[in-house]
């Protein structure tokens, strides 16, 4: 689950992580009433989105006059922003952030993450702060510094003297970084983040660290334990399709083709949309419905597969293990009937009771169509997308 930068800074606030003070702003109105209460005579307007490089794409400019601060954020609300981590539709605006401007004189990079490979929580650090890390580290690596810190131990003072020193940190800034390192650390386990990204991460001419940009990705299989953290989710910043799943414990993302997929089990969905394209079609979702499937569940996702309108057939690979094939396909049966379809269904059962269920479709007279396996299955898929 993703939250805003306004709700990540205060997050970090709380851990008492230095960030710049904002207000938060639904119109062009309250963001000059909001800039007339912060000390500076420049602003930050910042569009809140759930994508970063919002700066390339006019989603963070610099006003220096009351007017300006109205006229950024009237150019912002109620408009959508597409950066380079968003789709070609991009993400709506419904509010923007007032910030004092901080008096920069160097900027880093600092996350805290999951590292699979060492099993530990590691925290990733660069002199390049401001950049895309991801160019950094193709292009010039040596500005990258990695500490992981062992679960039992927990982080330890010379976490921070290693990240310090790799940044050219003066004694006072020292001791800031390593209770910045602290707050964020406290806050990922408490809260059982995924990822908390600074970048930058900035030294004022006064010499202070300071958050000015936060980025922040919970566990969703942890949010459920933090209502706080629950009541941060923005589901305009979500695809529509996938929000709707979530509320039924369906798997979905949406692609963009033609076939609609409907598989139990994340790596036989991939298989499915690789055999799709295969075969020369477009996979128009990814769509994992879990190994307890039923006719409420096939049913709802068989809505949202067909509900833009431009799913040409569904293509449905379900491998029965506790649930039975024949079960499987009785809700399917029951999906299908309940929901008068007319768009063709191409349905490949493996496992227990498989042959029971493929009977079942063939003669069940609602125009399915029973493959055997999933190389014709997906070949059928994609032959009658392109009739219709």
């Amino acid at each position: 689950m993703n939250i805003h930068e306004y709700q990540a800074k205060q997050l970090l606030a709380e851990f008492s992580v230095p960030v710049p003070y904002g207000l938060v702003a639904t119109d062009a109105e309250q963001a000059r009433h909001h800039a007339q209460t912060l000390a500076g005579q420049a602003w930050a307007v910042k569009a809140q989105i759930h994508a970063g490089a919002r700066g390339k794409s006019g989603g963070v400019k610099i006003a220096k006059s009351l007017s300006e601060v109205s006229e950024y954020a009237a150019g912002m609300l109620g408009k959508y922003l597409r950066t380079q981590q968003t789709d070609a539709a991009g993400l709506p605006v419904n509010q923007v952030l007032i910030e004092e401007v901080s008096a920069i004189k160097r900027e880093f990079y600092l996350s805290l993450l999951v590292d699979r490979d060492s099993e530990r929580l590691i925290f990733i650090a660069s002199a390049a702060g401001g950049m895309d890390i991801e160019t950094v580290a193709a292009e010039t690596p040596e500005l990258i510094v990695r500490t992981t810190v062992h679960p039992a131990a927990g982080l330890q003072a010379y976490h921070g003297r290693q990240i310090a020193a790799a940044l050219a940190l003066g004694k006072e800034q020292q001791a800031q970084l390593q209770n910045i390192m602290v707050g964020i650390y406290q806050l990922f386990v408490s809260k059982h983040a995924s990822q908390i990204e600074i970048n930058p991460l900035i030294e004022t001419e006064q010499g202070h660290l300071v958050a000015l940009d936060a980025k922040i990705n919970f566990d969703d299989n942890a949010v459920a334990a933090h209502p706080d953290i629950v009541a941060l989710r923005d589901i305009s910043q979500e695809d529509i399709k996938e929000a709707e799943a979530k509320q039924f414990d369906l798997n979905y993302v949406t692609l963009g083709g033609n076939i609609g997929c409907m598989v139990n089990g994340a790596g036989l969905a991939m298989a499915t949309m690789d055999m799709v394209k295969l075969k020369g079609g477009s996979p128009a979702n990814f769509l994992d419905v879990g190994g307890g499937t039923n006719k409420d569940k096939v049913k709802e996702a068989f809505k949202l597969i067909l509900a833009d309108g431009v799913v040409k057939a569904v293509l449905v690979n379900i491998f029965g293990g506790i649930v039975h094939c024949d079960v499987i396909a009785a809700g399917i049966l029951a999906a299908v009937a309940d929901m008068h379809l007319t768009v063709p269904v191409v349905v490949r059962l493996e496992g227990t009771n498989a042959e029971q269920g493929r009977a079942m479709l063939s003669n069940s007279g609602l125009g399915l169509y029973a493959a055997d396996d999933l190389n014709s299955a997906a070949e059928q898929a994609v032959a009658l997308a392109e009739a219709a």
